[in-house]
């Protein structure tokens, strides 16, 4: 079975041409979608249904930067375990808690602009970071809990996005 990145011709990396990942997810579902197979036999329909299946799996996670970094940690060897492994540094809870607390107080959408523009410099910040501990140092321990806080600022983007919503 190949890993993600070999199923659409890529090569394993954080930082990832999304336009080619597009195009070979397409190229793979115009072969592989189960309409093409509508007319074949049972087991035929059903492979043909599991591949799509799996593309897609495939698809969404390199498609998503959280994702993708967990799935390349995952294949070198490193444990998320986020679930289990609950501590983060000091400072960055703060700064966590200080976004949640002006997210709370935002009165308009310029408010909510200026927390989503501020969260977005920090999260390319550390997508900076992880790139540059992935794929330039080969470095996945240190990518880790670099990992971690990107997971922390995507939960903060959706919650900002909410915000969006209620206003």
């Amino acid at each position: 079975m190949k890993n993600h990145f070999e199923l659409f011709g890529l090569t394993p990396a954080y930082a990832l041409d999304t336009a080619k990942l597009d195009s070979a997810y397409r190229d793979i579902q115009a072969r592989i979608h189960p309409d093409k197979f509508a007319h074949a036999g049972d087991a035929e329909r059903r492979a043909s249904m599991q591949m799509a299946t799996q593309v897609n799996e495939a698809y969404r996670t390199l498609k998503s930067p959280v994702r993708r970094a967990v799935y390349v940690l995952e294949l070198n060897g490193i444990d998320a375990a986020f679930e289990t492994d609950t501590a983060m540094p000091k400072d960055f809870l703060m700064q966590q808690m200080e976004f949640r607390e002006r997210l709370e107080e935002a009165k308009s959408s310029s408010d909510l602009d200026f927390i989503k523009k501020s969260l977005l410099e920090q999260k390319g910040e550390i997508q900076r970071l992880i790139t540059e501990q992935i794929d330039s140092r080969k470095n996945f321990q240190d990518a880790r809990p670099l990992v971690r806080k990107l997971m922390f600022f995507d939960r903060l983007a959706e919650e900002i996005d909410e915000a969006y919503e209620s206003l």
